[in-house]
């Protein structure tokens, strides 16, 4: 699979790279949480990083003033596993370099994504990106023994604990979380606590990747 940058002509129809906004404070703030010594680390709201000057600036600019929290994902990840969406954006800043594997919720085919639909996608340490709520995604892909740290940027309560819901959709069957739709692969860890398996095709590895 061949990776592209966030600047290419393909990364248009996924999401855009964040401009007008500094993130000297916010990564000095996110440097210091920990990256696990393995799998990855999520966090949905992070009190130091919400705290920084840019947040309000993101609030108010990014989300038009809509509350938002602002946490992190922070690992060494090199398997898709999953790919999830909300309905709506989601801003992520990259303190390292990453990769992202991404698809578009019309690549859903009755019940099932094909894995080979997804693109790569290379974010250069220090950017910001913003993903459409039509894109789907998930945990980053780490490209040195050292992992990564990324800030996320989310309306909040996104990805707090699934309320009650009556299922009468495959989309109800996919919700996961609060504003979260998550399809697994069925090698998925995810798949234990019970998300659904609709992903098809390879479950997308770092060795599959082109640099």
């Amino acid at each position: 699979m061949k990776i592209y940058q966030v600047t290419d002509p393909e990364f248009k129809s996924y999401g855009t790279v964040l401009e007008g906004y500094d993130f000297t404070e916010l990564l000095a703030a996110l440097a210091k949480t920990e990256i696990p010594e393995s799998g990855i680390t999520y966090v949905a709201s992070d009190a130091s990083l919400e705290a920084c000057a840019v947040a309000k600036e993101m609030c108010e600019r990014g989300f038009s003033s809509y509350p938002i929290q602002l946490g992190y994902v922070n690992g060494k990840n090199q398997v898709m596993n999953c790919l999830e969406y909300h309905k709506t954006g989601e801003f992520n800043i990259a303190s390292d370099d990453i990769i992202l594997i991404l698809g578009h919720v019309w690549d859903v085919e009755g019940e099932t994504l094909d894995s080979a639909s997804a693109k790569a996608f290379f974010v250069p340490a220090g950017t910001g990106v913003e993903m459409f709520a039509t894109t789907l995604h998930y945990a980053p892909f780490s490209t040195t023994e050292q992992g990564y740290r990324v800030v996320c940027v989310l309306p909040r309560g996104t990805n707090a604990p699934k309320q009650p819901l009556a299922v009468k959709t495959f989309e109800d069957k996919a919700c996961f979380g609060t504003n979260k739709w998550l399809f697994a692969h069925p090698d998925a860890p995810e798949v234990k606590d019970g998300a659904l398996v609709a992903v098809t095709g390879k479950n997308i590895a770092m060795e599959d990747l082109e640099f």
